[in-house]
């Protein structure tokens, strides 16, 4: 959780809590590679890795789970005016004149769920009976039901109501998104 952190460090450990950096935009892991680089500064700029649906179907994507920010841990008092100025990096963010800090559980329960490159990938697998819309083609919107994955060619059979009866048809898996369920309170 992202708290207000004091701009009075003196006295705190420096590995009980982690800065958050505001980097440039689509730079976030470069400005934190380069800090670790240059300074040996312990850096976290963690990245998804989906799959998404473009015009030549569905591609992957990598890109940072927190647009324009990451995180490092570092001695504040020695080490401030170098983080700072690094390439890439656009300053600390700051509340007023509060640091904002992220503690050090927070970020390692983030960074168990990491792959060994700081990402995660988000696997939109479909699977049989699962509930899916079909976004392009002349079904466009129409929900459907998987029946079956045909793996060689990358299509599901689905079986979808249309025109008052259950129409089994197969389609390319990029064709399809996956229903969201409902969030449980």
């Amino acid at each position: 959780m992202l708290s207000n952190g004091t701009t009075n460090l003196p006295g705190q450990a420096d590995k009980d809590f982690w800065f958050c950096l505001k980097a440039q935009p689509k730079r976030e892991h470069l400005a934190a590679a380069g800090l670790r680089k240059q300074f040996n500064v312990v850096c976290f700029a963690p990245r998804l890795r989906a799959r998404k649906l473009t015009k030549r179907g569905a591609v992957w994507f990598v890109e940072a789970m927190f647009p324009g920010y990451f995180f490092a841990q570092f001695d504040y008092a020695t080490q401030r005016r170098a983080v700072e100025h690094a390439p890439g990096v656009r300053g600390l963010v700051k509340f007023g004149d509060r640091l904002a800090t992220i503690d050090a559980p927070t970020i390692e329960g983030l960074r168990r769920r990491m792959e060994a490159n700081e990402t995660v990938t988000i696997d939109p697998e479909i699977k049989v009976g699962q509930e899916v819309q079909i976004a392009h083609g002349p079904f466009l919107g129409l929900e459907a039901l998987v029946t079956q994955l045909l793996p060689a060619s990358e299509r599901v059979r689905v079986l979808l109501e249309f025109l008052g009866r259950s129409v089994q048809m197969e389609v390319s898996k990029a064709t399809l998104i996956q229903r969201r369920l409902p969030a449980i309170s």
